[in-house]
């Protein structure tokens, strides 16, 4: 039996309008996609541009500073542990200016090892320095081992294990109830380049 016209042109539009839909759902997938890929581009290059700022900004201070800690590379060596029952500092150049309390604020840099004279973490690398940390929120014997340093000043700080990573330790180099010894240069507070707001946001978002 064939099919009405009337029935065929309503066929028709249906089609017509499913593959419009269709064709419609396919290109907003497209603008979509470029639009993601447009964003990704935009983080990429924000998060690029940040890292170039950082990588300059620690090159200048590496620059000032590397001379002086990197003669004291060779300061790592074994200690007793058991003979490690307080903070004790000694230190090895008085700096000049303000001198530091528990509410300075102030940038770091350091060695740390362990009594078998391993290093687990230092500033210097590769002939030059990383980005100084920050100071304040790190461990309390280190928080304690600084006060009443100066800017530029260098001080050896041993610390107990009870105010270092306790029972915990922290990674192979540091097994629990391990007493650290660091070597810490004090230098202004670094104000590191803004991070981009798009960065910001990109981390609020997820």
């Amino acid at each position: 039996m064939a099919t009405p016209r009337s029935q065929q042109i309503g066929i028709w539009v249906i089609a017509i309008v499913m593959l419009a839909g269709t064709l419609g759902s396919f290109f907003m997938m497209i603008v979509s996609s470029q639009n993601a890929n447009t964003d990704q581009a935009n983080l990429q290059k924000a998060y690029s541009e940040y890292q170039t700022k950082v990588a300059a900004q620690t090159k200048e201070l590496s620059d000032i500073y590397y001379a002086e800690l990197s003669q004291y590379s060779d300061k790592p060596a074994t200690f007793a542990a058991d003979d490690v029952k307080s903070v004790t500092t000694v230190d090895l150049k008085i700096g000049a200016g303000d001198t530091l309390t528990a509410d300075s604020t102030y940038s770091a840099y350091y060695i740390g090892w362990n009594p078998k004279g391993v290093v687990f973490d230092q500033s210097i690398e590769n002939g030059a320095l990383k980005a100084p940390i920050p100071g304040g929120n790190l461990i309390e014997g280190w928080n304690e081992g600084v006060i009443g340093m100066k800017y530029g000043g260098v001080r050896e700080i041993t610390i107990p294990s009870a105010k270092a990573y306790g029972e915990q330790g922290q990674g192979d180099d540091i097994p629990p109830n391990t007493p650290l010894r660091f070597l810490v240069m004090v230098i202004p507070k670094v104000v590191e380049p803004a991070v981009p707001q798009a960065l910001i946001d990109a981390q609020q978002n997820q």
